[in-house]
């Protein structure tokens, strides 16, 4: 069985993708008050799914708590749409960003993948080398040398290598990397990975990954 917590002031909502997700062995237990669902042991969870509109602390706070002190995969669930929540959300750390009001059929086929990658993500750590990578601050060392990066080739090649191996798609690092041109994003986004490349001296580190994005091997 899959062990959801999630954090969502609406009990109703709650309780409808609750009942549906127990078709799939997945149980969620919510909190609508964000202080006891941190209190609740967050570590025995599998998953969390966090509304970012909730009494007495805002979501995002909660993300970020929730991501310093724990190794758990994020879904934000949220009505709020503006772009820069779903930024911020991504920039913090968490790994999805679903608007509301979405069919429950697409939250638990994101749930699946998200855990598919992240019990990948797990094994890899146990049975890759030490990474070459080092992140220091707002500097990115590549074995031992520090690295000449603008803000937007820190936050894209942060991104991948806090997700080394794992393919990151191009929606994902174009709205993790708060600092790349609103304009013409897909071409900038090309250009950025080249620079870091070229900044590397070595082309084969990050890989694109057809139709989908870029990966760091």
């Amino acid at each position: 069985m899959v062990n959801i917590l999630m954090i969502e002031d609406d009990p109703e909502f709650a309780e409808l993708l609750s009942e549906y997700l127990a078709q799939y062995d997945i149980k969620i237990t919510n909190f609508e008050d964000p202080f006891l669902g941190l209190s609740a042991g967050v570590k025995k969870y599998d998953l969390l799914i966090l509304d970012l509109t909730l009494p007495g602390m805002d979501g995002l706070e909660v993300c970020e708590e929730v991501i310093r002190k724990y190794d758990i995969p994020v879904i934000i669930s949220s009505a709020r749409s503006d772009i820069n929540d779903k930024v911020e959300a991504l920039a913090i750390g968490a790994d999805d960003y679903l608007p509301k009001p979405y069919d429950p059929k697409e939250m638990y086929a994101r749930i699946m993948s998200l855990l598919r990658r992240y019990e990948k993500s797990q094994n890899s750590e146990i049975t890759t080398p030490k990474s070459d990578f080092e992140i220091k601050g707002d500097t990115i060392y590549y074995k031992t040398e520090a690295l000449n990066l603008t803000p937007a080739e820190f936050e894209v090649l942060s991104l991948l290598i806090k997700h080394q191996g794992i393919t990151q798609s191009r929606e994902q690092i174009i709205n993790t990397a708060g600092n790349m041109s609103i304009d013409s994003q897909g071409k900038s986004l090309d250009v950025i990975i080249s620079k870091i490349r070229t900044k590397l001296g070595d082309n084969k580190r990050i890989q694109a990954v057809r139709g989908v994005g870029y990966k760091l091997v």
